[in-house]
């Protein structure tokens, strides 16, 4: 994207511990635009101010805080009540929106306070040049569209992520849409086998603004810039005078033929071994289907990001013999695909080199929970495994915990790592000799010693108790078992005994 010194600039937002003292700020605002604010000054204060409400989660029945803003608005009769919402009534997000403020703004004036002589020019907006720049792959594109309030222009300039349903992540008014415009030219003209830049439609850029604000809006949890929210009711505002949105053609649903078909492709093109390849040629072809349906087997090195994010966060379903795989198979995916969409040697070179770095990324986080859980064990049958694996999860549920604000990840192999765990788990109300009595039963836990520790877990469990539960009987068994509460040196007999005696 471009500069951020290119961004209109954000004013100093009041400090508010309250709604009503939010509206009246914001009130505030409004009535110091003057008698004769430019059109687009006073679009960007209401987009500014309905950012603040973006993220804003409301409880089932709650109305919109736009719809409180303007039933406030409606109940004051100043001028920066009409200000207000005659800004409202062109820039708010909604159709409901818009006729609330219209019908605020007409009980507003009819109690004596005239209507804001710009308020006929908001939203008289003319849209002109769309044009967007990317990389070659297809990963991701800015978008700019240029819009004029008379002799004024401006850009709006958009962020699309297609590795995620080419949704917004950033979104920007310009000032100076010319100078966007060169920097863009010149990046491209700089680097033409990885950047491109073309003119787009302006029907074609509607539908590309409009779907991808859609899409990052039906997030829970969308990642994006902080101007996103501030900048998004203008960015539709200006966006209604561009052409209605180009239609799509509809994408034909893959069937389960041709998805063999193509992987069986790639299997005799990979050189790998054939079971592997087609493991993970299949998910890599599904990943694509989901998250880029119109051009599933189009390439790009954040796209392969995004597939090996899955893999690590085990949103697909790989087995374990082909986890060795990964890193050959995906290279010879990556070859094949960017032959079949004739890239360049230079952009499938640059594309390898970062695919290569995702994936040793990839090898460096991707620890099984065998591996995390047996780096200090040595061979044990498969039923030792399973045993062991589930005595060790239940010891220690969680491999992060937060230091200094910040999750990291620790390895439960280390006593030390491994109590720090048990520590950040705990409740901060338990007592200290307990809490070392927890740590203590982790540590037979672990270790499987005494064996009897985890036979009593075993019984616990098929009575019902959930894990805590199980927890305070362990701790209580030991503890009654202690001969000197300073040193916590123990009965090992008596501790058995009480051990026996649990479930």
């Amino acid at each position: 994207m471009s500069p951020v010194s290119r961004a209109r600039k954000k004013a100093p937002q009041p400090v508010t511990h309250s709604v009503t003292g939010l509206f009246k700020d914001i009130l505030n605002d409004f009535s110091a635009l003057g008698a004769d604010p430019a059109p687009v000054d006073v679009e960007l204060l209401a987009s500014e101010v309905l950012g603040q409400f973006h993220d804003v989660p409301l409880e089932d029945g709650d109305e919109p805080l736009g719809l409180e803003l303007i039933a406030f608005a409606q109940r004051k009769i100043t001028p920066g009540a009409a200000a207000l919402l005659a800004a409202l009534k062109v820039v708010a997000e909604t159709d409901v929106e818009r006729k609330a403020a219209e019908d605020g703004l007409q009980v507003v004036l009819g109690r004596g306070i005239p209507a804001p002589a710009w308020a006929a020019d908001l939203g008289q907006v003319t849209a002109g040049e769309c044009w967007r720049t990317g990389d070659v792959y297809g990963d991701e594109s800015s978008l700019l569209c240029t819009f004029t309030h008379g002799d004024q222009a401006h850009g709006l300039l958009a962020l699309l992520d297609f590795t995620e349903g080419g949704r917004v992540r950033d979104l920007v008014v310009i000032e100076q849409p010319g100078e966007v415009l060169a920097e863009m030219r010149a990046q491209a003209d700089a680097d033409p086998e990885l950047v491109v830049l073309e003119a787009v439609a302006p029907a074609e850029a509607h539908r590309l603004l409009s779907d991808g604000l859609a899409v990052t809006d039906h997030l829970d949890e969308a990642d994006v810039s902080e101007d996103y929210a501030r900048f998004h009711a203008v960015a539709l505002t200006w966006s209604r005078a561009l052409p209605e949105p180009a239609l799509v053609p509809e994408v034909a649903e893959w069937s389960e033929t041709e998805r063999a078909a193509v992987v069986e492709q790639f299997v005799a093109a990979s050189g790998e071994d054939a079971d592997a390849a087609r493991a993970i040629g299949r998910l890599l072809l599904e990943h694509g289907l989901v998250t880029d349906p119109a051009n599933p087997l189009r390439v790009g090195p954040e796209k392969i990001a995004r597939f090996l994010e899955g893999l690590l966060g085990e949103e697909f379903e790989l087995d374990a013999e082909h986890e060795e795989a990964v890193e050959p198979v995906v290279l010879a995916w990556v070859q094949w695909t960017a032959e079949r969409a004739g890239l360049t040697e230079t952009a499938i070179a640059a594309l390898d080199e970062a695919v290569a770095d995702y994936l040793s990324e990839y090898a460096d986080e991707d620890d099984s929970p065998l591996e995390r859980y047996f780096g200090d064990v040595g061979d044990l049958s498969p039923t030792e495994l399973a045993d062991a694996l589930e005595r060790r999860m239940f010891a220690v549920p969680s491999l992060t915990t937060e230091i200094e604000d910040e999750e990291v990840d620790l390895d439960p192999t280390d006593p030390e790592q491994r109590r720090a765990l048990v520590i950040a788990e705990a409740d901060e109300d338990e007592e200290e000799q307990r809490l070392v009595l927890r740590a203590t039963i982790v540590d037979q836990l672990w270790d499987d010693e005494p064996a009897e520790a985890w036979q009593a877990v075993q019984r616990l469990q098929e009575g019902e108790l959930d894990r805590d539960e199980v927890f305070e009987q362990l701790i209580d068994a030991l503890e009654g078992s202690l001969l000197d509460s300073e040193t916590l040196e123990y009965d090992a007999d008596g501790y058995l005994e009480a051990l026996a005696e649990l479930g």
